[in-house]
This record gives C-alpha cells, structure tokens and sequence, in this order.
C-alpha cells in the first residue's frame, strides 16, 4: 500500500502561483508519486502533469505546459507541482496519483491522494 498527501492548494487570484505537494509514504520502492490530475466540478479527471522518477523525464497536457513544473526529491519520496500565471479555468481539484509506471490515463495509477482543492478567482 502507498499513502499519498498533498497539501498546498489555495485561493489565488488570476495571475497568481502556487505549489502542491504529495507526499508518500508505505511500499514506495517501486510505486512513486509520478502524476497530477484535476477534475473540476461536472467534468471528467484530466491529465495535468506527470514525471519519470528514475530520470526526471516529464510529461504536461497542453494547458499545462509553459506555466506548470513538474518536479519530484527523491529521498523525501514527494512530488510537487509549481503552477504559474493560474487562470480561472484552471480551478479544480489536484490529484497526486502513484504508479511504476508513467501514464497520461488516471486509470494507468493504483494510489490516489485525497484532492487539494485549488480555486482561482478572476
């Protein structure tokens, strides 16, 4: 089993940054924190970002690319997301997501985080 917290989502005006964090903990040799999703209220969950944890390579959706970083530390097993020039349409909740492997389909991750609500105003 892996356990996966994040932390650090927010009320940000249109414009404004902020970085989320993920946090793992249990079997985490193989299992990594490699994914972001959102889902925003009547919508479906949506790739956002995702890393190779073993070479850092990184993946972003096209709405994410050019204001959003994906970065993990290794000995700490946490994963984080710096989100940048955040618009409106950009108010969800994130979802850490862990897996082996790199996939850009939720349904490619076991362990999910509880959400972090992130809410941009306009």
């Amino acid at each position: 089993q892996v356990q996966l917290v994040e932390s650090g989502g927010g009320l940000v005006q249109t414009g404004g940054s902020l970085r989320l964090s993920c946090a793992a903990s249990g079997r985490t040799d193989r299992t990594k924190p490699i994914g972001w999703f959102r889902q925003a209220p009547g919508k479906e969950p949506e790739f956002v970002a995702a890393i190779r944890w073993r070479d850092g390579n990184t993946y972003y959706a096209d709405s994410a690319k050019g204001r959003f970083a994906i970065f993990r530390d290794s000995p700490k097993n946490t994963l984080y997301l710096r989100m940048d020039r955040l618009n409106p349409e950009d108010t969800a909740v994130y979802y850490c997501a862990a897996s082996q492997l790199v996939s850009l389909n939720p349904d490619g991750y076991g362990y999910w985080g509880q959400g972090t609500q992130v809410t941009v105003s306009s």
